[in-house]
């Protein structure tokens, strides 16, 4: 065996452990959010209970409105993304018991759903639409 193919060899396997690592990290996430709490439910059960209950809530100005906040998501992880901000976004509106899902609560579902680095494209995307902000500073700053 040659040098150079024994150098492949060991390269490809290492960056095949690195692959399944990775890969495993994430099936083990899934995991984790399909195992029960203290309820019996677990978090990905929530988020369709809350997606059910709310579907007839949404308008196509709002769907339209969570698509633009979702965009820069990769698209590998955007249908993801998006059940996790609409089931928050559906909890919020059922804890203030909306008729139907606003600009309001989509905002305040999105800061709530996501974490502090992806508010920096929100309130540049909110500046574009010319919305005040003002509302929402106290849920920026948890």
């Amino acid at each position: 065996m040659s040098g150079g193919f024994a150098f492949f060899i060991i390269g490809w396997a290492f960056i095949m452990i690195i692959l399944l690592a990775i890969g495993g990290f994430f099936m083990f996430r899934k995991f984790l959010k399909r195992l029960p709490k203290e309820d019996g439910k677990s978090t990905m059960d929530w988020e369709e209970y809350y997606l059910e209950k709310t579907c007839h809530m949404w308008n196509t100005q709002e769907k339209k409105l969570l698509e633009e906040l979702v965009a820069p998501v990769p698209e590998l992880f955007r249908d993801i993304a998006r059940q996790k901000i609409a089931s928050k976004i559906g909890e919020v509106a059922l804890e203030k018991k909306r008729e139907k899902i606003t600009q309001d609560v989509i905002i305040e579902g999105y800061i709530l759903a996501t974490p502090k680095r992806d508010h920096k494209f929100l309130i540049k995307t909110l500046n574009q639409k010319e919305i005040d902000l003002a509302p929402y500073q106290s849920l920026f700053e948890r």
